[in-house]
């Protein structure tokens, strides 16, 4: 089957006629006169008015966008960026002894922020290094369950988070 290119015009039993205006590997991008841009498989039923001859990728640039962050985000140390919640922006984190006598000490809550997902993200890349290892299964499964539980340790700390996707999850329970 030869794809069509980007250009042509087709005639769809449910959207009307409309023009390619991208193509992936699986599906074309249309802009239907009537009904706007929508995406149908490329093997769906629909009318060739006119096929444009251009040469055709058949993956679109958003494809490989997502395909190289998702590889970078797997192999390197590079992080995403996370942001602290919008309430704790500016704040402070205060750490006040039993004892009055001595002094309490005071912290940007912005920098103990950026020290709790540097360790999120070491835990992530650990993670990464045990599964890609030469060590048996077992092995594997045993510092996977120890991480787990750090993570576990550590989500008291998601109230600083912004994002629900970027907290710290531990062993749920069964």
């Amino acid at each position: 089957m030869k794809l069509l290119g980007i250009g042509s015009r087709i005639n769809h039993p449910e959207y009307g006629k409309g023009v390619v205006t991208n193509v992936t590997s699986k599906h074309y991008w249309v802009t239907f006169m009537d009904n706007g841009l929508e995406t149908i498989e490329i093997d769906s039923e629909f009318e060739i008015i006119e096929a444009a001859e251009d040469e055709v990728d058949t993956i679109s640039f958003f494809e490989v966008e997502r395909s190289l962050k998702s590889i970078l985000k797997k192999w390197s140390d590079v992080s995403e960026v996370v942001t602290i919640a919008d309430k704790w922006k500016g704040g402070k984190l205060i750490m006040q002894p039993g004892d009055p006598n001595l002094k309490s000490s005071e912290l940007p809550i912005d920098t103990f922020f950026h020290k709790i997902t540097m360790v999120r993200d070491r835990l992530r890349v650990m993670e990464q290094k045990i599964n890609s290892s030469s060590l048996g299964e077992q092995e594997k499964i045993d510092l996977q369950q120890y991480i787990t539980r750090s993570y576990g340790s550590l989500t008291s700390f998601n109230v600083l988070f912004k994002l629900k996707s970027q907290q710290f999850v531990g062993q749920r329970s069964k």
